[in-house]
């Protein structure tokens, strides 16, 4: 046992700690600053709108919802949002997958993801710090819209 507890401390020694991981991801004032853009787009159409954004957890950062949206269209954008960073995919490309490809048709049974249009990663040099959720607008068309617009305007580098 000695010779094992003593085995196991110099082993232990030799090996360098691991360092933390250093990762970008989504600030408070970075999801407000999406989350009133496209809102703002969305007005810009004529549409109400409800937007959430998450960090690169899936933790819900902002939630901006616009008046007389649906309560349902709080927990879709969120859901998008979600779906969107955790498969660093637009949501309307999965859910054409989920559509036409027999081996991404199970991605609908998993209770997580929403295949609708209106998520979006967020894409920071590379490298994908969140997700953006748009629901209620008037359709996938308007909440994919709205949402790369807020990008665009806010995360201009990346297009």
């Amino acid at each position: 046992m000695l010779v094992l507890a003593l085995f196991s401390s110099v082993a232990a020694a030799a090996v360098p700690a691991a360092p933390p991981l250093d990762r970008k991801t989504v600030s408070l004032a970075l999801a407000n600053e999406l989350a009133t853009a496209v809102i703002e787009k969305c007005m810009a159409l004529g549409k109400a709108s409800v937007v959430a954004v998450v960090d690169r957890g899936g933790n819900l950062v902002a939630l901006q919802r616009g008046d007389d949206i649906g309560p349902h269209n709080t927990i879709a954008a969120q859901r998008k949002a979600f779906t969107a960073l955790s498969t660093k995919t637009a949501t309307t490309l999965l859910a054409k997958r989920a559509a036409t490809d027999p081996t991404a048709g199970n991605l609908t049974t998993v209770p997580e993801l929403l295949l609708l249009g209106g998520g979006l990663p967020l894409v920071v040099e590379g490298e994908t710090i969140g997700g953006i959720g748009v629901a209620g607008s008037g359709g996938s068309a308007n909440d994919d819209l709205c949402a790369a617009a807020a990008i665009a305007q806010v995360l201009p580098t990346n297009h």
